[in-house]
């Protein structure tokens, strides 16, 4: 049976390792001005060089978690602004940063739509989100898939964790099932204040 699912939504907090209490906790970062790289909600993100940068140039790329909107003050009405997503490039009053809300707990679990059949044999492997991130310019809302093509035992941002059991979007062996995720290479558990190898920073 097909899943209902047709595209991916990107990566949607649902709890927690172990089961513990899930706050919906994020945390406040900055994103630099002009910044020239759309950021969607729920598209994984990193931090560098004191900023919000894309986490989906490439698979293998360390991540802190993913974007839950921003906040900045408007160049053309000097008022605060929210939006779900960075349209790039903005570039706020006075060349300030842009504020970015990011749900960055270590131990977070995602519901995501993975782009291929997911056999129960794929469960602890890793697998990576669409590189380069697409999204609605209505919603904000990501449109990245976990690229079920790119599994591998280790190398990958995240671990498959278990299908989400949605009964509209629980079949396995069809594309587009939602399957719950866990950080593999994330960015503060792995102590990354350099480029490892294999990575190109964005």
């Amino acid at each position: 049976m097909a899943n209902r699912n047709t595209s991916g939504f990107g990566l949607i907090p649902v709890g927690t390792i172990g089961s513990t209490p899930a706050t919906g906790g994020q945390g406040k970062y900055y994103i630099d001005a002009a910044y020239n790289a759309d950021l969607f909600n729920g598209s994984a993100v990193q931090s560098k060089v004191g900023y919000i940068k894309t986490a989906q140039a490439n698979i293998i790329d360390p991540s802190i978690g993913t974007l839950n909107g921003i906040f900045y003050n408007a160049s053309t009405t000097l008022k605060p602004t929210w939006a779900n997503w960075y349209n790039q490039p903005i570039t706020p009053a006075n060349s300030e940063d842009i504020t970015a809300f990011v749900i960055d707990n270590p131990f977070q679990l995602f519901v995501g739509s993975i782009s291929a059949a997911a056999v129960q044999a794929s469960y602890g492997y890793t697998v990576g989100l669409t590189v380069t991130a697409a999204g609605s310019e209505l919603s904000g809302q990501s449109s990245s898939t976990l690229t079920e093509g790119t599994k591998h035992i280790a190398n990958n941002q995240w671990r498959l964790i278990r299908t989400a059991e949605d009964p509209e979007n629980n079949d396995i062996t069809a594309a587009y099932c939602s399957v719950i995720v866990a950080h593999n290479l994330n960015q503060y558990l792995l102590n990354i204040s350099t480029t490892p190898a294999g990575i190109t920073w964005q």
